[in-house]
């Protein structure tokens, strides 16, 4: 695999995380540092700028509200597009690397 595929599989995975700790979250915002701890791991190592750059980007497909933009902290809720994504009742169009649903 090369560097750019890895690039893109890993953005994808990151905001698969992201979903679903929001989702996890619910009903309540989930600030950016619960995120950063939640997604970054051994496995991949993610900085607060991926964090914020992927909560725009889900935020520009209308699956996440971003609060506190602007200011020091953000946080983010998922819209009912992002909870139905996250819970497989719609489809996931590319972007996103949301696993096949098994059960």
């Amino acid at each position: 695999m090369d560097r750019d595929q890895l690039d893109k599989t890993r953005r994808e995975v990151l905001r698969w995380r992201i979903l679903q700790t929001c989702n996890i979250g619910r009903p309540w915002p989930v600030s950016e540092d619960i995120l950063h701890q939640t997604v970054a791991g051994a496995d991949m190592p993610v900085t607060a700028f991926d964090v914020r750059k992927e909560l725009d980007y889900l935020e520009g497909r209308g699956l996440v509200v971003i609060e506190g933009r602007g200011t020091p902290q953000w946080s983010s809720k998922l819209t009912r597009y992002g909870v139905d994504l996250a819970e497989y009742a719609i489809d996931c169009e590319p972007g996103i690397a949301r696993p096949q649903k098994y059960w």
